[in-house]
């Protein structure tokens, strides 16, 4: 899928291409405000672009690319993520081979680039990009570092926040290959699974959508695998982690993610995770905008509390496994009883 970044896409799909295993390759673009429709069409003449008239999130433009194509076994990539070689044959063949209740397959993410963990109190160079492991430390991209895994899956943890499994774990790690949920940047979905549950949702536009769609196929009984197929991730190369967009969206779509999905001491651990959040942001100097963001997100889900509860009421009804009995935290599996 495509937003103002035909070089990014046009990488991406020339690499599927010229992989040959995909029998039909969708180009969406997301309603971009350049030339990137033209420059897809004359660089990509192997492929269906699809020229969207608005940008709709991501979900709406992967659904519209979904929605193109009538094949068994759908694959989704982002424009800022290069497949290795063998990337849609591994997912395709691992799901046709998986046991008829695997819904969906998620693949290796390599974050692109090596880096380097900082020491404790050391402050990057102000023009040096970080980011931030799941235990705090701050890497920075280093010529001399190592290379390090953006995701194997996603979890869900007790405050209903997703995380990509795996995050700057070793490359060479292993992954276990059940695991919650898939990352919509490199998977493959059964087109029965979404007959059953449903797209992406694009009421969420951004973010949180494939955390969802695996909170949907869960549960209705459905599973997620992970399987080794490669994929080098430039992380936010499209919108970035520190953009209006993804604080506000983030930060709102994970309370309404619990809010559809998880037990209630999950949802209530989102809500004060959240507005602890404002507090601890707006103390540090210069984080007024971040504070206002997620402020915001906050009272826009407050504002639209009783539709949100009523989604609820819809997933309990449509549901057959309980809340509870989903494992959100660790490989596939189920807990114990409960709703």
């Amino acid at each position: 899928m495509n937003w103002n970044r035909a070089d990014l896409t046009t990488r991406a799909a020339r690499a599927v291409l010229d992989d040959g295993a995909a029998d039909e390759v969708v180009v969406v673009d997301n309603g971009s405000s350049d030339d990137s429709v033209a420059v897809l069409r004359r660089d990509l003449p192997g492929a269906v672009v699809l020229a969207r008239p608005e940008n709709g999130g991501f979900a709406a433009g992967a659904n519209a690319g979904v929605r193109a194509t009538d094949a068994d076994v759908v694959v989704l990539l982002n424009n800022d993520a290069e497949p290795a070689p063998g990337f849609v044959a591994t997912l395709r063949d691992h799901l046709v081979a998986a046991r008829p209740e695997v819904a969906a397959v998620t693949g290796r993410i390599v974050l692109a680039g090596r880096w380097t963990r900082l020491p404790a109190g050391t402050a990057p160079a102000p023009d040096h990009r970080v980011l931030r492991d799941h235990a705090g430390h701050v890497w920075t991209p280093a010529p001399d570092g190592e290379v390090r895994l953006n995701s194997t899956g996603v979890l869900v943890d007790r405050d209903g926040n997703g995380m990509d499994r795996d995050w700057f774990a070793p490359a060479d790690r292993a992954a276990a290959v059940d695991v919650f949920g898939f990352s919509g940047g490199a998977s493959a979905l059964r087109r029965s699974a979404l007959d059953d549950v449903g797209l992406l949702d694009e009421s969420l536009f951004m973010y949180y959508e494939d955390t969802e769609l695996a909170w949907r196929l869960r549960r209705r009984g459905w599973r997620i695998e992970y399987a080794d197929a490669v994929v080098v991730h430039d992380h936010s190369a499209s919108s970035g982690v520190q953009s209006d967009l993804f604080v506000f969206r983030n930060a709102r779509n994970r309370l309404v993610v619990a809010l559809w999905h998880a037990p209630w001491r999950t949802v209530l651990r989102a809500g004060v995770r959240t507005a602890a959040r404002v507090v601890r942001v707006a103390a540090r100097p210069g984080a007024g905008r971040e504070a206002r963001l997620v402020l915001a997100a906050l009272a826009d889900v407050a504002g639209h509390l009783p539709s949100h509860l009523a989604r609820r009421r819809r997933e309990t009804r449509a549901a057959s496994v309980p809340r509870r009995a989903v494992r959100t935290d660790r490989p596939g599996g189920a807990g114990g009883p409960g709703a």
